[in-house]
């Protein structure tokens, strides 16, 4: 990434920006005004279902749900499509995740989730970096040809709602949050943080979320 293309998360200690979004299930919404003073909220922010990559963490996240409930955390996860889009790829690959919509990333944007510039810098960093977040590619391979791969491993085929997700979301980057009853923000896993475009469709270990977990239910 570009110094230019970084903003500026939202850091732990801060409160987390308030939100309304359609609720992915049902017709009403979901707020983070659900949680304040009730319990703490694990919130994955996603992009749209065309990345392969947050298709399957939200696998991934679907998951842990139990886990963290046990632990007296709800879990939230944003995914930027539309909400009948959601529904209908929800109604064949069910999860245990409350999902909210947010087709236009108002979501990331408060919470000061990057999206970088496609500087020709950048578009070359993704064409000659590999990666396999995952570990089911045979190997790490340049970014575009990793998400091609697990596409046709997937029989994912995208649809006009893709397509315009597509083009007006990439290459927003995706991040992680816990919130805690008072609507305070205790961690944030923010992709490519740590690693740069290396950490492409890579979010926080399992045990890092729930040790994070722990520490904001206690």
């Amino acid at each position: 990434m570009t110094a230019a293309a970084a903003a500026k998360p939202i850091a732990p200690g801060e409160p987390a920006p308030p939100f309304t979004l359609p609720s992915v299930v049902g017709s009403g919404n979901v707020s983070l005004d659900d949680y304040r003073g009730r319990s703490p909220l694990f919130l994955a922010l996603l992009i749209g279902l065309w990345c392969p990559f947050c298709r399957r963490q939200l696998v991934k996240l679907g998951t842990l749900e139990g886990r963290l409930k046990e632990l007296g955390v709800e879990s939230l996860a944003v995914v930027a499509t539309a909400p009948e889009n959601a529904r209908l790829y929800f109604k064949f690959r069910p999860t245990q995740l409350r999902l909210a919509s947010d087709p236009n990333l108002t979501t990331h944007r408060a919470f000061g989730v990057p999206k970088p510039e496609p500087t020709p810098e950048l578009l070359h960093a993704i064409e000659t970096i590999r990666v396999n977040p995952t570990g089911e590619l045979p190997e790490p391979m340049p970014v575009a040809e990793a998400g091609k791969l697990l596409q046709a491993l997937d029989g994912y085929v995208n649809t006009p709602t893709d397509d315009a997700d597509i083009e007006r979301q990439w290459p927003q980057l995706k991040a992680l949050f816990l919130i805690d009853r008072d609507g305070i923000v205790r961690w944030a896993d923010i992709e490519c943080e740590q690693e740069g475009l290396a950490g492409l469709g890579k979010l926080a270990s399992e045990e890092a979320i729930l040790d994070a977990a722990r520490a904001c239910a206690a």
